[in-house]
This record gives C-alpha cells, structure tokens and sequence, in this order.
C-alpha cells in the first residue's frame, strides 16, 4: 500500500537494523538505526540497478518526494539515466569559465610543448580570465566574449584578440562535447564579425636579382663569426629562423648528411630533414672549429648556456642595409620562388620548407619522402648560390 504520513509517523521508527517503507514505482522510505529518514528511488537502466536519493523526511515531505520522483520517471521514460543527468546538470550549475578553461588546457596541453603550453595559459590569465573567468559557462554570452576581446584589441594587439578568441571558441567546445555547458556562444562569431581587417603583410624579401649582393654581404660580414656562418647556413638551408639559431650538435647526422630537426622544435610538430650540401657541411666543420664544448650550434654571446637571439638575424642584415628589405624568413621565399622557376617539383619544394599537411599521419610521413631528390635538389641549390657569387665577383670587376 502506498505511504501516508500517518503510516510514516507509526511506523518510521529506528529499529536494531535499517528497514524500508515502500511507497511505489521502487519509491521507498529508509529508516537508519540513528533515526535518519531518507527517501530513495530504485530503478534500472542499461541493464543495471541504481540507487537516487530525494532528500530526508520531513524536510522532503510525502508529496514533495513523489512529485522529484514522478519527474525522474520521466526522465527514465526518455531513455535518460536520471543520476547521471543530474550529475551533469550540477556540474554545469557550478562550472565557471575558468574551471572549464583549466579542464581545456590539462587536455590540451600535452599536443603542444611546454613553452607554448605556457605562454598560452599565461596570455589567458592576463587577458581572458579576468573578464570571463568567472561567470558560469552556461550564462556566458557573445555579447560579453565580444567585449572581452574588443578590450584587447583597443590596446593595438589585433593579433593577439584573434587568437584569444580562438581559445574562447576551443574552451566552449570542450565544454560542449564534455557536457559541462549546453551551448557554444562564440560558435558563430567569426574574427571579421568583431575586429577590423588587416591587410595581408609578407615577409620582407629582396628579389632574385637581388641575391648575389646579398649573398657578398653576408660573405664579409664584419659582426660575430657565428652570426655570418648562420646567415650563409640559413640561405643553404632555408630554415626557419628559429629552427636555425635552436640547432643543437645532436641534431646532425654527418655520416648521412642530414640535420634531423625534433618535432618539438617544429611549427608543424613533425620531425624534418634537411639534406646537407658540401658547402653546408663546410660551414659546421668551421661551426665546429669554434664550438668549445657547447651544446648550441649557435651560442648566445652572453656566455649563457642558450643559443643566439631570434633578433641577432634580423638586426645583422638591418646593419647590412636590409631593414625593411629582407628578413630571415625572406631566404625561405626567394629559395621557394629560384627553384620553382628553375623547375624543380612543387612537391619536393614544399616539403623542403616544411609546408606539409597538418593531418598529423600524413605529416609524419610525408618528412621523410624523396630524400634522395630533396638531396640533390639542395646540392644544386647550394652550387646555385656559388655560381651567384662568381658573377657577383665579375660584376664588381667589370664595374
């Protein structure tokens, strides 16, 4: 028979061992030796019993405890666990922007290396968090995402606005596909929506006519002995700045010709293999004439143990006269544009430079095709810039 207050006042009473008052529909009143009065509901779903609790009587009266239990039943009736959709849902009750931000970034941060990991959750604390962190995910809204980023844009840090809304939109993801909100507010806010345009700047390069006078340049270099060998390494190599001045001595395999870069020190995170020329193994035999026992191919002069500045580059060709003419990104496109015009295979090129696809199975793959053409490709590049320093020489004479 189902309960009435008169038969729980009668009959809840402790005994030496808990017992229950059914009420039905697996509804029941379980009375604890101490006293204690709990409703419960038994159900099963998937296959398996579970266990719901509703409060204590009285503070939880008959009707009351029947009402939670007919809105669970139709929760059940949907084919929902209602235990776990209450979990769920006061979980989301609770769950502010930076909760949700610190879940992201435990999952995410391990795809990345620890430096950037850093600086990602760094630019988050200073510029996210404090507007966003603490509201609850569930009540966050474009309108205050906007604003957010429009504040970090008023400061002239346009990129940063953009790249800050992107975390925005990855931090609701989680939070979506990890049932800690119901909905992605920056999911259709697109950068152009909120933030101005700017126009496309390439890197600053010289023109192919241009080469054999940089190439004479760099060659009487008056600055540190490191910094010129890195510039003539670089326009063999066509790295990218940081992957050059980053090298370290076991990097290189000379017995097979190749400098095998980590895909931690690379942007696409995939090992790469540059194939070394005569001239580019030249230039480590004089690198390692001077090397004196340090890790770094390119020491920092400080007499740190850390390798040159990312600046040393860029303000070596700024005192050649380059400023706003050339930088250490440039070399990889004037090498880009020599030898598709000299023919060589688009394919071969591009993953010379590193551009290969960002699926990661296809990535790490494709770093290690066409060695042996890539090989050739790069001793005919580098004999290229021989050559450009002869009729740069005649030049200068017939001048």
């Amino acid at each position: 028979m189902a309960l009435t207050d008169t038969t729980i006042r009668q009959k809840a009473r402790p005994q030496a061992k808990a017992f229950k008052l059914a009420d039905g529909g697996g509804l029941f009143l379980y009375v604890t030796p101490q006293g204690g009065r709990l409703w419960r509901w038994k159900y099963r779903h998937g296959g398996k019993e579970k266990l719901m609790s509703f409060g204590s009587y009285p503070t939880v009266t008959l009707a009351q405890a029947r009402e939670l239990h007919r809105q669970e039943q139709e929760v059940l009736a949907a084919g929902v666990d209602p235990m776990a959709a209450r979990k769920a849902e006061k979980l989301t009750d609770t769950m502010t922007f930076k909760a949700v931000a610190e879940k992201w970034f435990e999952f995410w941060k391990p795809t990345v290396t620890e430096r950037h990991a850093l600086e990602v959750w760094r630019r988050l604390e200073s510029d996210v968090l404090p507007a966003l962190g603490a509201i609850p995910v569930d009540d966050l809204t474009a309108s205050q995402v906007r604003d957010c980023i429009k504040a970090i844009e008023g400061r002239g840090a346009l990129d940063m606005a953009k790249r800050q809304l992107q975390k925005c939109s990855q931090i609701m993801r989680y939070a979506v596909i990890h049932d800690l909100a119901h909905r992605n507010p920056v999911a259709d806010v697109r950068p152009s929506d909120i933030l101005p345009a700017r126009k496309k700047r390439n890197q600053a390069r010289i023109d192919a006519r241009d080469l054999p006078k940089l190439l004479h340049d760099m060659d009487n270099y008056a600055g540190g002995e490191h910094t010129r060998l890195a510039l003539q390494l670089m326009a063999l190599t066509f790295v990218r700045t940081g992957e050059l001045i980053g090298a370290t001595w076991d990097e290189f395999d000379l017995d097979a010709d190749r400098w095998i870069i980590p895909a931690e020190r690379m942007k696409m995170r995939t090992p790469h293999i540059v194939p070394l020329s005569a001239q580019a193994r030249a230039i480590l035999a004089k690198l390692e004439a001077i090397r004196y026992g340090r890790s770094f191919v390119f020491p920092a002069d400080t007499g740190k143990p850390t390798h040159m500045s990312n600046n040393t580059i860029l303000y070596a060709l700024y005192r050649m006269g380059y400023r706003g003419r050339m930088t250490g990104h440039g070399f990889r496109g004037v090498a880009s544009t020599i030898l598709h015009e000299q023919g060589w295979p688009h394919d071969h090129i591009e993953l010379q430079l590193a551009h290969q696809s960002r699926d990661e199975v296809s990535a790490a793959y494709n770093h290690a095709l066409y060695i042996p053409q890539r090989a050739k490709m790069m001793q005919a590049w580098a004999d290229h810039l021989d050559a450009l320093r002869v009729e740069n020489v005649t030049a200068l004479r017939r001048a």
